[in-house]
């Protein structure tokens, strides 16, 4: 599974620096581009104090199977210069159609057979990438299909019922301080602003919230695979129904037992608590193993061949 650096030039000029992992056998190869979730989050997804390390094992997963990955640090993080803060949710999704460009024109790439897979924000652009972009097939891991401000305010329940009773019995004046913060946010101009006292990315939130993933699931015409974990308290799991429903092509869906949002099981109450005690863990390698197998199928397809129409399958 040999590693070599790969720099993507975005739009502006910034060179986002990654790793392209490539089958030990001879290509050009069928690839991959990998999209992980919100933050300053390095090529393998995570930060220094939550290290998810998706990159690493899904790459080598792939590459078992005769697929390459590209995946890349975020603006300001890693080896890609820039200031995380200051990027948007739209800049995000065009730094990832460069990615898909710059996967095609490599020599070592067959560019009829390029797939995205997203985490969480990764998802969102997967789905926008899939439904506008050259991209051969998608996979949705956690993502979500209703308004950003909806899916916010989700979250914001989800994780608060999580938490200990003392912290429940002020959900009234949390939620208030929510609100407050959410209307402070849309009313900001700035790429970055302070809310409650802290720099936030301000851009990115008032982006994110607008931005409604339905229209983007409407436009897909590749195939689709989505996973969302039954114990995932940041994205409702629900929303796999309404994947199924929107997208036009070949979609199928996965409601995993006991998976959370960092992709791995939990055996207790979810809570966002339990990630650094979860991310002890690889992982899940049955998640990784519906991936391979499930983008082997459609990326061994002939390139000239049409996309497949409608149909469901779902756990």
């Amino acid at each position: 599974m040999p590693d070599t650096e790969m720099t993507v030039t975005a739009d502006d000029g910034t060179r986002l620096a990654g790793t392209l992992t490539l089958p030990a056998a001879p290509g050009p190869h069928p690839a991959v581009l990998l999209l992980h979730g919100s933050g300053p989050l390095d090529r393998d997804g995570g930060t220094p104090k939550l290290p998810m390390n998706l990159g690493r094992p899904l790459a080598g997963a792939l590459a078992g199977q005769g697929i390459a990955t590209l995946r890349y640090d975020r603006r300001g993080v890693g080896a890609t210069p820039g200031d995380w803060r200051s990027a948007g949710f739209a800049g995000n999704r065009e730094d990832a159609a460069a990615a898909v460009r710059a996967l095609a024109a490599h020599p070592g790439i067959r560019p009829g057979a390029i797939a995205v897979v997203g985490h969480s924000e990764g998802a969102l652009h997967a789905m926008a990438l899939a439904g506008r972009h050259d991209v051969r097939a998608a996979v949705l891991l956690a993502g979500y299909a209703r308004p950003g401000e909806e899916a916010v305010r989700w979250q914001a329940r989800a994780i608060l019922a999580s938490m200990p009773a003392p912290v429940r019995l002020l959900r009234r004046p949390l939620a208030g301080i929510g609100e407050r913060a959410l209307a402070r946010i849309k009313d900001t101009r700035t790429d970055v602003a302070r809310i409650a006292g802290l720099p936030v990315n301000a851009r990115w939130m008032r982006e994110n919230l607008a931005h409604d993933t339905r229209d983007d699931l409407a436009a897909v015409r590749v195939p689709v695979l989505a996973v969302t974990g039954d114990k995932d308290i940041q994205v409702d799991p629900a929303d796999l129904d309404e994947i199924e429903r929107l997208v036009p092509a070949e979609t199928e869906i996965h409601r995993v037992p006991g998976l959370t949002h960092v992709l791995r099981r939990d055996g207790g109450k979810p809570s966002m608590r339990s990630y650094r005690r979860l991310l002890r863990d690889p992982v899940d390698p049955d998640l990784l193993a519906l991936v391979a197998s499930w983008l082997t199928r459609r990326l061994d397809a002939n390139p000239g061949e049409k996309p497949a129409e409608k149909s469901t399958a779902s756990s």
